[in-house]
């Protein structure tokens, strides 16, 4: 290794060496000298192989992958086989090496995992659908290892700390694909430092502004916040150890995203988050005398500082249904300033953490129960002390999802089947006239029949032809209820259309003998021919199936009858009032084929979710219909369009001048209540040529006011111009524009 380090620059030589350092040390405890021999293998393996390539942050791959092997050791507590797969994923991933290669030097199991790793990234390759639901559980369906899913979240948090490196374009998709993926898997593994530091990153990139306020305003007074803590926590200390009570005091800060979440659910300022510190007390006790400690160190926290009533929350005499059990309560501490105090004991504070009440449940994240259990228990063996307790996963197996499988258009874009799904299954569901036209289909290259049954991760592209039509064997091949439904309608509107050309047919032949065709006559050959319906006679008619001169013979039969009737007065046979049989009405197939397509001189409209105007950072949303509809890209269903609908996502700007005032935009303005501060808001707003103001409401309570001021304005710098203004006013405390 020594020899290769030579020949690079010194600078990635000592960047390679510190990461190299400081992984052993984190991983000192679980190594042993062939453990690091391996290791070693693995890192000059990658050198030989990868060159000295750079990561799209910038950094050497190599140096990117020693940070993510440390994170599997030092934050999420893997052993020496996740290392090394961390330090393996790029190598194989970026090169020639191939998983039999890599088994015959480290091992069937490392293997496994760097098998499960690459069919992960190739789902980055194909898939246009990221972040879709459909994508992760396909993702945890090919990482039956658990492994590979710590791995890549590994990766994901190593590439968001050096985020800042990537265009805006890639910063905003991974943090959206972190967002909806990485950061709750996360949250479910029970890695919360990790998820926490996952969502700050991501606001970091999709929320700058409010996340750098929040950071200032956190930096500001971090000594004095640690100093504050530190003065909250040692008199109760002293007081809990007078009653001879066993515990553990800890204090936190909330994270910068949970501060900015509790500012927007609650509407408040920054200054007016409550529980910005929280402490929490934890009990050693047994378990007949829980209830009553716990009590008794509320009754100590009440003595010492002024509890809030409203924020008193007692799930000690009725637990959540979930199971959870504690004391909350909010109390003014030193300085006025509000502190949230959290008492359980251990037996509550375990539940709360890996019992029924797991974080992610208790704080209304949902999921299949399933994967709930699953997750949890591999959770439970992460948190197990045991350093040999990581080797049981390689038990887990996630046999989940049965019931489906998941395949690829040649597109890429993910879709979603029942299991047991044909190729005929799957024509249909792209679009019915695919569906009717189908004749096989090439299936990961291979030709296959319209009965093949798919399987997990398909690629499929059906085969089509012109002279195909649905036949009524075909609802024994289709196993989904949409494909039969399509099925059957096509069936019927190929009914139609033949029956048609049979009612032409028989119409033009007696026509030749002289002979109309009339309702009456209808229903006296379907009764004659008993068919169920006109529309399976003249079909046959069509197919020649019916011999028209059969039709020929019982109609001059009927006639001759009928000749003798009218000589012989008397009462004529019902048989020649039968009432022909209703049609069937057609119903017409509303799917339309969707296809993308630039802004320019198509139908747009701007968005009512978030108003954008003029100079806004924008992007265009694909709808139903094929019209385009403009969001600004801070607009608060920007993270889920993207998510779910990446594909239907265009990118739009503005071009030419702003013109005139057309774009309507509201402001809220938060202050104190004051006589005559709404008319020096209502000036500065007049006095502005360039806005016309629509109309302004106002509400006051306990001495503040929040109004809301809607004007017409041509661009986004005189809203923001404006905004300033306002701001700038006595009294006026915030100023923010509303999207919605």
């Amino acid at each position: 290794m020594a020899a290769i380090l030579e020949s690079i620059p010194i600078s990635d030589r000592v960047e390679i060496l510190k990461c190299y350092r400081n992984l052993l040390r984190a991983s000192s405890s679980i190594l042993t000298w062939k453990d690091i021999k391996q290791i070693r293998e693995a890192i000059e393996l990658s050198m030989q192989k990868t060159g000295f390539e750079r990561h799209p942050s910038g950094k050497l791959v190599l140096v990117h992958s020693l940070e993510v092997a440390r994170v599997t050791v030092e934050e999420m507590g893997l052993g020496k086989t996740s290392l090394i797969c961390a330090l393996l994923y790029e190598l194989v991933r970026n090169s020639e090496t191939t998983i039999e290669e890599i088994e015959k030097r480290f091992g069937k199991v490392e293997a496994n995992i760097m098998d499960g790793l690459i069919k992960v990234y190739d789902l980055y390759r194909t898939s246009s659908s990221i972040q879709s639901e459909n994508f992760r559980k396909l993702l945890l369906m090919f990482a039956k290892d658990i492994r590979v899913v710590l791995i890549i979240i590994a990766d994901r948090l190593i590439t968001m700390r050096s985020l800042g490196k990537h265009s805006l374009e890639e910063q905003l998709s991974i943090s959206a694909e972190v967002s909806y993926l990485y950061a709750p898997m996360a949250h479910r593994l029970g890695l919360y430092t990790i998820k926490s530091e996952l969502e700050d990153l991501v606001m970091k990139y999709t929320e700058r502004d409010i996340y750098k306020f929040i950071a200032k305003k956190l930096n500001e007074t971090k000594r004095e916040r640690d100093r504050y803590i530190k003065e909250f926590i040692e008199p109760l200390k002293e007081e809990l150890n007078k009653h001879d009570l066993k515990f553990e005091i800890k204090g936190r800060t909330k994270t910068i995203n949970s501060i900015y979440n509790k500012m927007k659910k609650q509407n408040v300022e920054f200054e007016q988050v409550y529980d910005l510190f929280a402490i929490r007390v934890i009990l050693d006790s047994e378990l007949k005398n829980e209830k009553a400690d716990c009590w008794k160190v509320y009754s100590i926290v009440a003595d010492m500082y002024q509890p809030n009533p409203r924020r008193m929350r007692d799930w000690l005499t009725v637990p959540k249904s979930n199971g959870y059990e504690s004391l909350h309560t909010t109390v003014l501490g030193p300085q006025n300033k509000w502190v949230e105090v959290q008492i359980r004991t251990k037996r509550m504070d375990e539940i709360a953490e890996k019992g029924l009440a797991a974080h992610w449940k208790y704080k209304g994240i949902r999921g299949e129960s399933g994967l709930d259990e699953w997750l949890t228990s591999v959770r439970e063996i992460l948190e197990n002390p045991e350093l040999n307790a990581v080797d049981l996963i390689d038990d887990f197996k996630l046999n989940l999802y049965d019931d489906e499988v998941f395949v690829f258009t040649p597109k890429g874009d993910l879709i979603r089947m029942p299991k047991g799904a044909t190729v005929l299954d799957f024509a249909f569901n792209v679009h019915s006239e695919i569906g009717k036209k189908c004749v096989g289909a090439r299936v990961n290259s291979k030709n296959v029949q319209i009965k093949y049954q798919l399987q997990n991760g398909d690629h499929i592209e059906i085969l089509t032809s012109s002279t195909q039509a649905p036949k009524q064997d075909w609802l024994n091949i289709v196993a989904t209820a949409r494909a039969k439904t399509k099925l059957k309608q096509a069936l019927r509107e190929q009914l139609y259309k033949e029956a048609e050309i049979g009612r032409e047919t028989l119409i033009r032949r007696l026509k030749n003998w002289k002979l109309e065709l009339n309702d009456q006559l209808i229903g006296q050959l379907v009764k004659n021919f008993r068919y169920k319906t006109v529309h399976d006679m003249f079909r046959d008619i069509a197919l020649e199936k019916l011999d028209v001169v059969a039709i020929r013979e019982f109609i001059q039969a009927q006639q001759k009858k009928e000749s003798t009737e009218a000589a012989t007065p008397g009462v004529r046979s019902a048989e020649n009032f039968v009432a022909a049989a209703k049609e069937e009405t057609e119903t017409a197939d509303g799917e339309v084929l969707l296809i993308d397509k630039n802004l320019t001189n198509v139908d747009y409209k701007l968005a009512k979710c978030c108003n954008p105007i003029f100079g806004d950072d924008i992007f265009g949303f694909v709808g139903v219909s094929g019209g385009i509809k403009i969001h600004r890209t801070t607009c608060p269903n920007a993270t889920e369009l993207r998510n779910k609908y990446a594909y239907r996502i265009v990118k739009a700007q503005w071009t030419g001048e702003a013109g005139s005032g057309n774009y309507l935009a509201a402001i809220k303005v938060v202050g104190e209540d004051d006589i005559g501060i709404i008319s020096n808001i209502s000036s500065i707003i007049s006095k502005e040529t360039r806005v016309k103001l629509r109309s302004i409401t106002v509400e006051s309570n306990e001495g503040l006011f929040e109004g809301a001021v809607s004007v017409f304005v041509s661009n986004s710098l005189i809203l923001n111009s404006l905004i300033k203004k306002i701001r700038a006013i006595k009294g006026v405390l915030s100023v923010s524009r509303i999207d919605g």
